[in-house]
């Protein structure tokens, strides 16, 4: 007989050992088995197994180390190693094992019942763990004077991700990346000199408005299907309709003087802003009018260089909001919401009526002249690229 079909017979008796209740005997032929095969792993799991059921938790766990020297991925014994590890006490060490196994699974379907028995736990080990880690926490800022809300919005947000309660969000433009800018949500209004001026005339505005409404439809689908912008939501209900829509001051660097004519003070109060004028692209300025109900789902914008003004003129109560990242906003009418739209963001308008906001682009305040006019260079270049 092969060396190789006595290992195979040994190993089956002592797995059959192991299933009668002999411990004892099972323990001894898995020992005897693992000192003339070291090699065999089934060999130093059943090992394993009988010093766990004889509650010799050092020797349980020297044996399944031996299967993991050998197979570091070996899901079932990660998972066996941290089972013994929470039997002794020792959950915060066994936490390291579960993650590798969920890791490890990921996205995995159609897994035995052992294995999917034993990710629970993890899984249940992690939320407890995060629970008594994020109270503790807690408590000691408090001892020290922390209170949340009211000293530093981003340290609370920075609390929130290391607890896995929010995600981190970083620009992802879907054309242009510019390095080197500040990973920043939302921009704060008092920081743009000019924007006072524009929002004073908000009501002149809205009046400029309103009389558009009022008249026949002038508004068309803010996302069409025949369009060069990314269709992210073509299977949902703002495409090629009017749940979200616009009329154009500027669009892509040009005016549309069928709306321009009606609207000269909002004309005017644009001209305090930083337009960035790109020939072709820029500026982009329009009404957006979102109907009653709608949601325009999680996106990116094309670019990281500019930030987007919502300025809003007519929000009913209880519309919605606006979330960039981890931080949501919600409009109020003659104050703008400045944001980086290269930042995963959304809004929805929860009322029964229509919000509308005066809607355009910016330049970065962060970008020097030269940095603005090598920026414009380049997209130009870009947009004149021949198509072959």
């Amino acid at each position: 007989m092969s060396d190789t079909s006595s290992t195979a017979l040994q190993l089956q008796s002592a797995i059959e050992l192991l299933q009668q209740g002999k411990i004892q005997q099972a323990r001894n032929s898995f020992q005897h088995l693992c000192s003339l095969a070291p090699n065999v792993t089934h060999a130093w799991f059943g090992l394993a197994y009988a010093c766990s059921h004889l509650n010799d938790f050092v020797a349980s766990i020297s044996a399944i180390e031996k299967v993991l020297e050998k197979e570091p991925k070996n899901v079932k014994a990660l998972i066996f190693k941290a089972d013994q590890l929470v039997y002794n006490q020792q959950e915060r060490s066994a936490l390291a094992f579960y993650e590798g196994a969920l890791q490890l699974t990921e996205g995995q379907q159609n897994l035995p019942d052992e294995i999917v028995r034993g990710l629970q736990r993890g899984l249940a080990l992690r939320e407890k763990h995060d629970n008594q880690y994020s109270n503790y926490l807690l408590e000691a800022l408090q001892k020290k004077g922390y209170q949340r809300g009211k000293i530093s919005r981003r340290f609370d947000e920075a609390l929130d991700i290391s607890f896995g309660k929010k995600e981190i969000f970083l620009q992802q433009p879907t054309r242009f990346y510019f390095p080197g800018l500040p990973q920043r949500a939302f921009f704060e209004r008092d920081e743009f000199p000019w924007l006072s001026e524009l929002e004073a005339k908000t009501p002149q505005m809205k009046a400029e408005l309103e009389a558009m409404l009022g008249g026949k439809e002038q508004f068309s689908p803010y996302l069409d299907s025949g369009n060069n912008e990314p269709n992210f939501a073509k299977h949902l209900d703002i495409v090629d309709n009017l749940n979200w829509s616009a009329a154009y001051l500027w669009r892509y660097g040009k005016l549309d003087e069928s709306i321009t004519r009606q609207c000269p003070i909002t004309m005017q109060a644009l001209k305090s802003a930083p337009l960035p004028f790109i020939a072709g692209q820029t500026p982009v300025a329009l009404f957006s009018k979102l109907k009653a109900g709608v949601k325009i789902p999680p996106h990116h914008g094309l670019l990281n260089t500019r930030l987007i003004c919502h300025l809003p003129i007519i929000v009913p109560k209880d519309c919605g909001g606006l979330r960039v990242g981890n931080q949501t906003r919600e409009w109020e009418e003659g104050k703008a919401l400045i944001f980086d739209d290269s930042i995963e963001h959304e809004a929805w308008n929860n009322s029964n009526e229509e919000r509308v906001v005066l809607l355009f682009d910016i330049w970065r305040p962060e970008l020097t002249e030269d940095e603005q006019r090598l920026i414009t260079d380049m997209l130009v270049a870009v947009d004149e690229y021949p198509d072959l």
